[in-house]
């Protein structure tokens, strides 16, 4: 199994996409790709080593800039080190992709590149914390304009992605609205809320937005443009909620010593809620394993990433999610509802 990764759009540049890299190797016996220009990659992979032989160096001439258009660099872009890896894909030469790169220009080139399971809408998904165990988010931010037909689509590949990773069976489903009733919620939701109902998976409901960090169900199903604002004000939240920690921790000296004796428990807390933890968000329904990371990710979040691509890889999460909508009414996966 080997993980193609994007050494250069992460915004904090090369070194640590590579430092990331090079220690998912080293402590999981990966074998990683490295993609991109050789005088940004080369000297940094010297440096750290290449983790006896499991990491190596593909090089690719070009490179998507974070602003650029997915459109843009699929056209201009042909050697860019996105396109090089998911090509690398393609042609058997890797088996899975991860980059921290331009999102849009990955999803594009993924579905240019290899392709999608026929008639699926591919969504991204994402972990995100709760009061107990972490819940699976989708779609986060592929799609921003969606049917009914798409969520229903969402909540099946959510639920195979949530098996994958935990090994257990019937994830809890939720759907994102405004109100538990399924009365609630604009048109689209109300649809899907149907065709969820009448499905074999283990649908619940309605989930409000208060409701999400509750962990009482395993897989929340929304639209993209929905999605992505729950995903950044979650990361928003997570970030001023311990800025202020810090902040009033550091007002008095009573509160300083408070912390001395609490501080084991604020770094649980501050570990739950970082998203380098759960490495990047998979991108489901494409014909093949791609991980997206958060622009800002270092090192830890890298490292993570690679390792959910190997364990999708070895969990064959590509067979498993084209099987799956063979057992739900191909009306409600496909219809023009």
């Amino acid at each position: 199994m080997s993980v193609a990764v994007d050494a250069m759009g992460a915004d904090r540049g090369p070194a640590v996409v590579i430092e990331g890299a090079v220690q998912a190797a080293k402590e999981e016996n990966i074998e990683v790709i490295l993609i991109g220009r050789e005088e940004a990659v080369l000297p940094q992979l010297e440096k750290l080593g290449n983790a006896g032989g499991l990491v190596t160096f593909q090089k690719a001439t070009q490179v998507v800039e974070m602003g650029e258009s997915p459109s843009d660099a699929l056209r201009r872009k042909k050697d860019s080190s996105i396109r090089v890896a998911f090509e690398m894909v393609k042609q058997g030469r890797a088996d899975a992709v991860v980059s921290a790169g331009n999102s849009g220009a990955t999803l594009a080139t993924a579905m240019v590149v290899l392709g999608r399971i026929k008639g699926i809408r591919p969504a991204i998904a994402t972990w995100m914390p709760t009061l107990k165990d972490p819940v699976v988010m989708i779609d986060v931010g592929a799609n921003v304009d969606c049917k009914p037909r798409h969520l229903f689509q969402f909540a099946i590949m959510g639920s195979v992605f949530w098996r994958s990773i935990t090994g257990k069976d019937t994830p809890r489903i939720g759907l994102l609205s405004i109100g538990e009733e399924d009365t609630k919620g604009n048109l689209q939701v109300k649809k899907a809320y149907d065709l969820l109902e009448s499905s074999s998976l283990n649908f619940l409901g309605n989930v409000e937005g208060r409701d999400v960090f509750n962990g009482d169900v395993d897989v929340i199903v929304c639209d993209g443009f929905v999605g992505n604002i729950c995903l950044k004000l979650s990361e928003g939240l997570a970030e001023s909620v311990m800025a202020m920690l810090k902040s009033e921790i550091e007002s008095s000296l009573l509160a300083t010593m408070g912390y001395t004796l609490a501080r084991s428990a604020f770094k649980r807390f501050k570990k739950k809620v970082d998203y380098a933890e759960y490495g990047g968000a998979p991108l489901l329904g494409i014909d093949g394993v791609g991980i997206i990371c958060h622009g800002r990710s270092g090192s830890k979040a890298i490292k993570n990433a690679v390792k959910m691509a190997d364990a999708l890889i070895q969990a064959q999460l590509p067979q498993q999610l084209a099987g799956a909508f063979f057992s739900e009414p191909a009306t409600a996966v496909g219809g023009m509802c």
